[in-house]
């Protein structure tokens, strides 16, 4: 008589499968960080867990190239493809920096055909800004 191996903890119900093919994701958060030399595209889900990025870099430009508007372009759409493939539909849009990429960017989310329910600007704007250093006595 053959003994059962008793199933124990999260493979009960016999899925094992990969972490992040798995999971569908029908609404998400797109961050957009655009600074002067890069853009890096980030994909996550409701709760902030990330899904899938692309930068200009691994987008494959390099040096001055992953500053242009095309290269942003071409990083949120390498980002995106692999979300729009796991059923994403609706998306909110976070962008942050001062970059050339930020409007490229943007267009490029437009295309792909996700809805979005809000685009907002949250790059950090110092108040006050810190206390400068003291003045040097010569």
């Amino acid at each position: 008589m053959v003994k059962p191996i008793p199933r124990v903890g999260s493979r009960r119900n016999g899925r094992i499968g990969s972490r992040k093919n798995g999971r569908r994701i029908p609404k998400g958060v797109i961050h957009v960080q655009a600074s002067f030399n890069n853009t890096i595209v980030t994909v996550t889900d409701v709760r902030g867990r990330v899904v899938s990025w692309a930068s200009a870099g691994t987008s494959g430009f390099k040096g001055t190239r992953r500053r242009t508007p095309y290269a942003a372009q071409a990083a949120a759409a390498n980002a995106i493809r692999t979300v729009v493939d796991q059923g994403m539909k609706r998306a909110e849009v976070m962008i942050k920096g001062p970059g050339l990429g930020r409007d490229a960017a943007l267009r490029a989310i437009r295309r792909s055909g996700i809805l979005l329910s809000f685009v907002r600007d949250v790059t950090p704007m110092p108040h006050n800004g810190c206390r400068p250093p003291k003045k040097r006595r010569v």
